[in-house]
């Protein structure tokens, strides 16, 4: 019998779980997908889907099962680890739902397959979990009593921390006025950037 199960994942920033729960179990019961079993855990989003709770769950999951989350930014920090995510779930057919995004896999969606909408919550999804990566790590150097503020030297860019989420993007085919509008620059920018560290030829 198929099964469906919500994941929670929190970092120390967010506790409380209780209203993604109501929305989840309201979801649920709207699509008729029965009882809902919960997996929960508070760990930092950088840790690799594989080594977390998700990771043992889509293991496990068989075709027909349902995986449901309050928003993708739940399930990684990073958009090629969500695109992974989503990749896992259609060749394993499970079903897949993300209720802020008011993202479904199934069939006949408008995001069961990478199209220019896809795109465009990549982007969106991008900004959000940048967002929150500068959080987390403003707040973590706060702590540790270190200087705040970009690092200085000849050659530096904002893309470099982003190097390997942008070419996976582009090796994944989003297009890189895309990309350059998800990291808030231009798309000539971004092919200087491209040139700059020797992947141009290999992104066009």
């Amino acid at each position: 019998m198929a099964k469906t199960y919500a994941y929670l994942r929190v970092s120390t920033l967010e506790q409380n779980t209780e209203k993604n729960k109501i929305d989840i179990l309201k979801f649920a019961n709207d699509k008729k997908l029965g009882n809902v079993e919960f997996a929960e855990e508070t760990i930092t989003g950088k840790t690799n889907f594989k080594e977390r709770k998700l990771g043992k769950l889509l293991l496990e999951f068989n075709e027909g099962d349902t995986l449901i989350t309050p928003e993708l930014s739940r399930l990684a920090r990073s958009v090629t680890q969500i695109l992974e995510i989503i990749d896992i779930a259609k060749q394993k057919g499970i079903h897949l739902y993300s209720l802020k995004e008011n993202f479904s896999n199934d069939e006949n969606s408008i995001t069961s397959t990478v199209t220019s909408t896809m795109f465009a919550l990549v982007a969106q999804v991008e900004r959000e979990l940048i967002s929150l990566r500068t959080k987390e790590t403003l707040a973590s150097k706060k702590a540790a009593g270190l200087k705040l503020g970009r690092p200085k030297g000849k050659g530096k860019s904002k893309l470099d921390p982003f190097k390997d989420d942008i070419l996976k993007l582009l090796n994944y085919g989003v297009p890189k006025s895309t990309v350059a509008k998800t990291y808030n620059i231009t798309t000539v920018s971004l092919y200087n950037w491209l040139k700059r560290i020797n992947a141009y030829n290999k992104t066009v």
